[in-house]
């Protein structure tokens, strides 16, 4: 019996043992399982992944476009990960968003609808000053960022340098860089006296300070969204080899490039086109990758997003821009416009001659009649209207020493290899004590501060733009400025 008895216990305690380590093995069996599987609670599971990244740039306030756009992201998320993002340049080209009651909101809106994810400050973000800047980027849904700037002494509040987004369990880090084309090559292309209280750095003094942002982050990819042009993203990929991919603007073209084994793109401008990048990311690298540059005026699968286009509609309804004030004979061009520009200021502001900056002029007039949306569209800026008086002097030093093209009217320039000046109409030149008005935009005052002092500046209480619409508004005639070549630059040595 007592044999039994020990006999019996020996294997009851083996069938135990059995049983444990049989649910040890179980559990073991199912984590090696689990391995294989995605878990979103860990940081970086590890396997392959796929992202969608969507892409815009340069829009310029043009907005129709956006609610098939809204479309087809809404059709990618339903299918997997997407992030969609901005390169800069919202503002500055439509009347619709650029003289809304509160200016640049209207687009802002429309991006919030579509579900944008980061976004770029591009130069055209600071057109309206920084005081409306801060109220767009208080009113986006999505961040905005930027590395190269300090907005310490501004109403602007500082822009976080960089983002990480979350897709799937992986994460994508955003770095953000703007061009310091403007004013002495110091701040971005916009208007000096609308960032006055912000500075910038070049973005090649200070992308190398993010070399480790990946690894410090902990991050997946580092991507560079710029506002640099394609020069210096292709720069950035050649010489900051630590980005995976960068995505730009303001160059407004479409680019899809791999330079020095990092893809380079953009998607035009005007929002005539969506950019699309299809990732495959394993091991914290792009392991394949497919870029698409989708043309959204002839895209066939993309019919807008019913309630969106609705939103668009009612801001394009706004019977403010349809106003009439003038009639062109023709389709006015770009140089045609230059003429017409200069000649309506001129003769608005009751000066001796008028200058315009090329890149001011951002569009034509078709024959017809011509509306506020045109003269606004044309001169879409807001700069106030101003004069100074000078010497002939002291005005040819000023276009010699700017060394830039402007439009003009109202004045003759005698140029040559080794000489310019002003002349009379018989090509006789002007008294250098000879003192001329001149009416301009205080955009360019503001540029070319060494030259223009605004304590000596007549400020005007009207923008061009307004001054334009009296000019077209007091004419008797259709305006015809067809074959008009005004263009003025100093050559001499």
């Amino acid at each position: 019996m007592v044999t039994f008895v020990i006999r019996t216990l020996i294997i009851k305690d083996l069938f135990m043992k059995l049983k444990f380590l049989g649910v040890l093995v179980l559990l073991a069996v199912l984590a090696a399982c689990g391995e294989d599987e995605p878990n979103n609670d860990v940081e970086n599971p590890g396997g392959a992944f796929d992202l969608t990244i969507f892409f815009v740039n340069d829009p310029h306030g043009r907005i129709d476009n956006f609610a098939k756009i809204k479309t087809i992201v809404d059709r990618a998320r339903a299918q997997g990960e997407v992030l969609v993002v901005t390169a800069g340049d919202l503002f500055a080209g439509n009347p619709i968003v650029d003289q809304a009651a509160e200016p640049g909101f209207p687009i802002i809106d429309i991006m919030n609808q579509v579900g944008f994810d980061v976004g770029v400050l591009g130069n055209h973000e600071f057109d309206f000053g920084t005081t409306i800047l801060q109220d767009r980027v208080e009113q986006s849904d999505f961040p905005w960022i930027l590395a190269n700037i300090d907005a310490s002494q501004s109403v602007l509040e500082q822009p976080d340098p960089f983002i990480t987004l979350s897709a799937g369990g992986f994460d994508i880090t955003f770095l953000g860089l703007i061009e310091t084309r403007g004013k002495d090559r110091e701040i971005p292309s916009t208007h000096p006296l609308r960032v006055a209280d912000l500075s910038f750095q070049r973005h090649r003094e200070v992308v190398n300070n993010y070399a480790n942002l990946k690894a410090e982050e902990g991050s997946d990819l580092l991507i560079g969204l710029t506002h640099l042009g394609s020069r210096d993203d292709i720069f950035l990929a050649n010489n900051s080899p630590f980005f995976d991919l960068i995505i730009g603007g303001h160059s407004h073209e479409r680019i899809s490039e791999e330079v020095n084994g990092i893809p380079v793109i953009q998607a035009g401008s005007n929002l005539r086109t969506l950019g699309r990048i299809d990732l495959t990311i394993e091991n914290q690298e792009i392991a394949d990758y497919r870029v698409r540059l989708i043309d959204l005026e002839t895209v066939e699968d993309a019919t807008p997003d019913e309630a969106l286009a609705e939103v668009i509609a009612t801001y394009n309804n706004d019977d403010s821009f349809s106003t009439v004030v003038g009639n062109s004979n023709i389709d006015h061009e770009f140089l045609d416009m230059g003429c017409f520009y200069t000649t309506a200021l001129k003769e608005f502001m009751d000066v001796d001659f008028t200058i315009q900056n090329l890149g001011g002029i951002r569009a034509g007039f078709n024959e017809g009649p011509i509306t506020t949306f045109e003269v606004f569209s044309m001169d879409p800026f807001n700069n106030q209207s101003v004069t100074f008086t000078k010497t002939v002097g002291e005005f040819e030093n000023f276009f010699c020493g700017a060394g830039a093209e402007f439009f003009f009217t109202g004045i003759t320039v005698a140029s040559s290899s080794n000489d310019f000046q002003l002349v009379d109409d018989n090509g006789v030149p002007l008294a250098d004590d000879m003192q001329l008005t001149l009416g301009v935009n205080d955009f360019i005052p503001a540029l070319y501060d060494d030259f223009f002092d605004f304590a000596e500046a007549d400020i005007k209480d009207y923008t061009t733009a307004e001054a334009v619409i009296g000019y077209l508004q007091s004419l008797n005639e259709d305006v015809d400025f067809g074959g008009c070549i005004s263009v003025l630059e100093c050559e001499a040595n």
